[in-house]
């Protein structure tokens, strides 16, 4: 496998998060293309992005060819909502939730996105979803509204590159208050930046798109982040839309000790939606049964995918990983060690016990070390999402040399 590694930076803020300029949105009536939903097929970039204009005024990033394409919006906590690798008719990438945006949940607004950003940890001693001295079950579990349903400032954009910030204090399971101000920085990539990233070539039988978060966190309070009173991490989310025979596939180091996963978030995730082969582990992503895993610091690798067999669309996410960093406990309990925790999850949607359902969607997650940091200090995590279609042997290919198995391999029988 061929890929560069990630790092994770901790530097004392001296200058200012960005410059402000004109920004370049797209609301209703000021994107280019201006057909309706009705006017594009369900599924694609164009139906999704004549939605979405009707929710907020959006800022719609492209490469320089105009095929590759990503939606973020400022209202909705700076998500990138999708992408596409092929314009307006393009396959839109991104899980969008629709119903989601009739009304607010309490709980969590489930609005969907391939790429938001969320704050850790969700349980253990230091939660920042759990109020001090509650239990940790569904009923006390709310998502902070800086990263559920509050707007985020859009600092600056660009053709390419859209900034966004936020201010919020926290106080977490342990009663201790957090001032927290986010920053997210989002590129799409040109298809040379894409080819360096996972050191491949792509042919004329690809069609791609990627971009890129770096997501920064900073100390905007007078006391130290530690071990002691908690400290917050980076959690990036991208959430995809499932099919029968959509896969998902994590590379994980062999030789190194301990287990290879967690698989019982949600319960042991049956043997048979699971496979270990040749040091990639595989999930079945088809939206049909809940489970979630993670994979610990000693093993985990800085990229994982997925394949859609039937759909022919191989997603490559890629992610900094800190091999010496303290990564946090994100089960619902203050029981466990809170400094033990997995470096990134996957998720599969299905039913719950009363038979509802969120999705059906699937979810890759990469999550940064504990923000140990002093008043004023700050850390990045970035994240990358690519997408490819086109030709089954190019991209089996790209499989192959960034995920380290063929596509033939990457399936269940």
């Amino acid at each position: 496998m061929h890929f560069k590694t990630g790092i994770i930076t901790v530097f004392v803020v001296v200058g200012l998060w960005g410059c402000q300029n004109n920004p370049t949105q797209s609301g209703k009536g000021q994107q280019e293309n201006t057909k309706e939903m009705e006017d594009y097929a369900s599924g694609t970039f164009g139906y999704d992005l004549s939605f979405l204009q009707e929710k907020d005024s959006l800022v719609i990033l492209r490469n320089k060819a105009g095929n590759a394409q990503l939606i973020v919006s400022p209202k909705y906590q700076a998500k990138v909502f999708t992408s596409t690798a092929d314009g307006s008719k393009g396959k839109s990438f991104g899980w969008i939730n629709y119903k989601a945006f009739d009304k607010e949940d309490d709980h969590m607004n489930a609005y969907g996105g391939e790429d938001r950003l969320w704050l850790g940890p969700e349980g253990g001693k230091f939660s920042v979803f759990f109020k001090p001295n509650t239990k940790m079950d569904f009923d006390n579990w709310h998502t902070p509204p800086a990263i559920d349903s509050e707007r985020w400032t859009l600092i600056a954009s660009s053709e390419k590159v859209a900034e966004l910030s936020k201010e919020t204090a926290i106080t977490n399971y342990a009663g201790t208050p957090l001032n927290i101000h986010l920053y997210r920085k989002i590129e799409v990539l040109e298809d040379d930046a894409i080819e360096n990233q996972l050191a491949i070539k792509l042919g004329k039988n690809i069609k791609g798109v990627g971009f890129k978060t770096t997501n920064t966190i900073r100390n905007n309070g007078d006391n130290n982040w530690d071990r002691q009173k908690g400290a917050p991490c980076l959690w990036s989310l991208d959430m995809f839309t499932p099919t029968p025979k959509t896969v998902i596939i994590i590379p994980y180091e062999e030789k190194a000790s301990g287990k290879i996963a967690t698989t019982d978030y949600f319960g042991e995730i049956p043997k048979d939606r699971i496979a270990y082969k040749n040091g990639v582990l595989l999930l079945k992503a088809d939206g049909k049964s809940r489970g979630k895993l993670g994979i610990p610091p000693l093993r985990v690798k800085p990229v994982a995918g997925s394949y859609a067999a039937d759909t022919k669309v191989l997603t490559v996410t890629y992610f900094d990983v800190n091999k010496n960093g303290t990564y946090l406990n994100q089960e619902w309990t203050p029981d466990k060690d809170p400094f033990t925790g997995d470096a990134m999850n996957a998720y599969n949607d299905g039913s719950l016990a009363d038979g509802s359902q969120m999705g059906p969607f699937y979810e890759i997650e990469s999550v940064s070390p504990a923000a140990f940091l002093k008043p004023k200090e700050e850390m990045s995590h970035q994240h990358y999402v690519f997408h490819f279609t086109g030709d089954e042997q190019a991209l089996d290919e790209i499989a192959q040399k960034v995920l380290g198995i063929s596509l033939k391999e990457a399936q269940f029988n």
